[in-house]
Formats: C-alpha cells, structure tokens, sequence
C-alpha cells in the first residue's frame, strides 16, 4: 500500500465500515480479535479526524512488523496495581493502545479516588497518533498528558548524530461547553510520517526541519529519510522536552530507550519498540471549582484576544464533516485496503 489519496478518483466510506475494514486485515495478519478492534478504532479515528499521517497510511508499516516477528499481535498485556496511584503495564511485546486499554478503567478509578494517577508502559509498540489516547480521559472530565519515545531519528540541539526519537507529548482538558482541548505535538521540528508523505508527494520541507547524511542543513524530505535526520523544534527547548520524553517514557517504565533496541534484526520491523507514560488528574480535587468552567473561561479570552483556531478544533470540524458525509479515500487506497481483508 505505497501511496494514499493517489488517484484523482475518489470514494467514500463509514467511519463504522472503515473501521471494520480496518479490523478485518489486522485479523487476517496476525492479530487477537481484541488487538484488531483496538487497534482499528484508532487507525480509523485518525483517518476520521484528518491526520493523515497516522491514518491508513500507517497499515503498511503495521502489516510488516507483523509479518516480521517483530511485534506480537497476540499479545495480552499483563496489568500490575502497583500503588494507591500507580498502575503498571507489560505490554508483552504488542501494541501499546490494547496496553492502555487493558488498565484504562482502573486508572480512571485510581485518578478519582487519589486525584492522580499514573499508567506505565513498557515492553511496547506506539505507531499511531498520541491524541487519541487523552482525548478519552477528558471526555470523562478529567485531565490527561501523555509521552511516547520512538526509534532514534532525532539530533539533540548542538549533537552531531542522532539519538532522540520523535518523542510526541500529548494533552487533554475537558471544557464546559464545547469539545475537549487537545493537542498533540512532536518535540521534533515535525512528525516523521509528514516528512515520509512530502517525499512521496515530491514537496519540500521548510527550513529547519532535518539535516542529510552529512548533517548538512536540507529541506528535501527524501534526503532526511536517506540517512538523514530530523531536528528538534525550537532548538534547545525542543531537544530538553525531547530528552524528559526518554526519560519519562523509558526510565521511568523499564521501556527501551529510542536507542536502546535494533530494528535491523527484523528485516520489515517499523514499528518502536519503546515505552508510554500517560498521566490522569481529577482536576477538581485541585482548586476545588469547577475545572471545566475555568477552562472555558480561558478559551473565551484566548477567543477574546484574538486567537480563533483552539488545539484540535481542525480535527473536530474534519470529524463532524466526516461522521456526517463518509470518509473520503483514493479509489486505489480503498482498493488496496479491501485485498488486504481478504488476503
């Protein structure tokens, strides 16, 4: 499945029938059923809400690790009540979301109860968007960060090779009146599959973003992914979230470093072999006001100063219009997705 949205000739699908489209093929390549399920609720939901980037273009490198070895897809997280605010995952070798969502209910229950709580996940794969595993927790009122290393892709401002991976950090806060505050960031200068779809689409990147083999300076995505490497955002600043991402994600789990596993002994590996951290808080145990309220307030004086588009307000228009009128994919893409179900 080389390409998405390739063809000029379009169609459409459900978001319901995308998603089973989607559990269909990991079931045929080697997941459990309830990997699968997880595992296409959040493919599809990012194809949904127009990032692309984690969408299904994100199938192919899932197939491939799976048909590597690398990753088991039948994995079942082993979930260890570990403290009156601490919940730990072996995620076993699998996929960090059915991790999450083996522990989500009781680390919901520990955030009520304590006020906070904290999910660790190690010995895990993370090969899609961040947001979709915060946004829940503020659906439910409460507040939610999370972190994820990746494979090592990223020179640390003023290094001369690179060591970090893309290392994302992602957050969600409930609001009174409208749909949560989310959003979710690479601490690199941008996400390595937006610079994988510039090359496949022939467009240069802007400057900053990566340097080529030789650590010169480029803006040309294909000679990032030849050996290249990306930078952080903001230089310094960047590169100090980046480094608390490896330690938060890594050291604090007992996952691997973005450096600490090898993904050539799996020829078709894709996917990081690395760790999560994700963060609940009952933000009305803190101030003791109405936490949602105070959230609104600030979005109406953001609005008031002049700042119209809120965190994940793109991704919630593309939602609507998609729940609404179908998802919209090249007929190839469609095509390909329907030979791999029935593969």
């Amino acid at each position: 499945m080389p390409s998405m949205h390739d063809s000029q000739t379009t169609r459409t699908i459900s978001f319901a029938d995308l998603t089973e489209l989607l559990r269909q093929i990991f079931v045929r390549h080697g997941t459990s059923p309830e990997v699968a399920r997880v595992l296409a609720a959040n493919c599809a939901a990012a194809e949904r809400d127009g990032s692309h980037s984690h969408g299904i273009f994100r199938i192919k490198g899932y197939l491939s690790s799976l048909a590597a070895g690398w990753v088991d897809g039948q994995a079942e997280p082993k979930v260890e009540d570990v403290g009156a605010a601490f919940v730990r995952v072996d995620a076993m070798g699998g996929f960090a979301q059915p991790a999450m969502q083996a522990a989500k209910a009781l680390v919901i229950e520990k955030a009520r109860n304590a006020g906070i709580a904290i999910l660790a996940i190690r010995n895990s794969h993370h090969f899609a968007a961040l947001w979709p595993d915060v946004e829940p927790f503020a659906q439910e009122g409460l507040v939610a960060l999370s972190v994820v290393n990746s494979m090592t892709c990223v020179v640390p401002h003023g290094a001369q090779k690179p060591l970090f991976g893309t290392n994302p950090i992602a957050f969600a806060a409930p609001r009174a009146d409208g749909q949560p505050i989310v959003f979710d960031m690479a601490t690199s200068a941008i996400a390595h599959g937006d610079v994988q779809i510039a090359a496949r689409e022939g467009r240069m990147l802007a400057p900053g973003m990566g340097v080529d083999r030789n650590g010169m300076p480029t803006k040309d995505p294909k000679a990032i992914l030849d050996g290249g490497a990306l930078l952080p955002f903001g230089g310094y600043k960047g590169s100090a979230l980046s480094m608390m991402v490896e330690l938060l994600s890594a050291a604090l789990t007992g996952g691997n470093f973005s450096f600490e596993f090898d993904m050539s002994t799996s020829p078709g590996a894709q996917t990081p072999w690395t760790g999560q951290v994700i963060i609940v808080i009952d933000p009305d145990k803190g101030s003791g006001q109405a936490f949602a309220e105070r959230s609104e307030e600030l979005v109406r004086q953001m609005h008031g100063v002049g700042q119209q588009r809120m965190p994940g307000d793109r991704r919630y228009r593309q939602r609507e219009q998609s729940l609404k009128e179908g998802i919209v994919l090249s007929a190839d893409d469609l095509e390909r997705l329907e030979a791999l179900a029935r593969v």
